[in-house]
């Protein structure tokens, strides 16, 4: 899953593809360079983000949804939380809700099961504003896990068969440094939920406390993370580095399809 973020302040790319032509160009780019999936998104939820009225979103995202559409033979994942986004994206050809929230935002889940598309379930506590004020787990790998179980289960029950969910442990939300590496070796304590996993370090802080790189240096911390994922069963990726993780990916593949 390429990352095509269409906003003016997200961590990593902020600002660099709010042109449609240029939008349009690096979805090409990382359809070429072997993404399966584009997860586009108009609103920015790293850390202390500020908020994006649903106009304003939609503005940003809807006009790119449908120039992908139109040209390029890939799955379009929208990265939204916003009701009228879900509904007009759908109609524009998404093919996936991607919902930091999970769909708890008002009107959401409703809107979702409206359109009969897949979604992704993330686990997060609080909003990107607050989310890292001190969280705290007694037992994180459960409480995560109950999470998501409780949000497949409400969706489930609201009409979204539970063969159109994927679930994503959250990480770098709502999680100290700590947090993530716990989850992250114990990711396939997740696979009892039963669905696929997609995981996104692409770039994070996680990798960057422990190497000591900022964004732009963070690839190869990326790729061992992205190699380790796979391994641990992950289904989808999330990055913004589509052909160094595919070069992984087909390596992995190789290796693990040998006689």
């Amino acid at each position: 899953m390429g990352i095509l973020n269409i906003t003016p302040d997200s961590f990593s790319d902020g600002g660099r593809f709010a042109r449609r032509d240029l939008a349009l160009s690096h979805a090409e780019a990382m359809v070429h360079a072997g993404a399966t999936l584009i997860d586009v998104g108009g609103e920015s939820t790293r850390p202390g983000a500020r908020a994006v009225s649903p106009v304003e979103e939609l503005e940003r995202v809807a006009p790119i949804v449908e120039a992908i559409s139109r040209e390029l033979d890939v799955v379009i994942s929208v990265d939204t939380s916003t009701p009228a986004v879900i509904r007009e994206t759908a109609r524009l050809g998404a093919g996936l809700i991607n919902d930091v929230r999970s769909l708890r935002r008002d009107g959401a889940l409703d809107a979702a099961v409206a359109t009969g598309l897949p979604v992704c379930l993330m686990h997060m506590r609080g909003e990107p504003t607050d989310m890292q004020n001190d969280p705290h787990y007694d037992d994180l790998v459960g409480e995560v896990s109950a999470f998501l179980q409780a949000r497949m289960d409400q969706c489930v029950a609201a009409g979204i068969p539970a063969d159109k969910i994927i679930l994503d442990p959250g990480y770098g939300f709502a999680k100290t440094l700590e947090h993530n590496l716990s989850l992250f070796k114990h990711m396939e304590a997740l696979h009892a939920l039963g669905r696929p996993l997609l995981v996104g370090v692409s770039r994070k802080s996680m990798i960057g406390k422990v190497l000591g790189k900022p964004v732009d240096q963070r690839l190869y911390g990326a790729l061992a993370l992205a190699g380790m994922a796979m391994i641990k069963g992950a289904r989808i990726l999330r990055v913004h580095d589509v052909a160094e993780t595919v070069d992984v990916v087909r390596m992995i593949a190789a290796v693990e399809s040998a006689k």
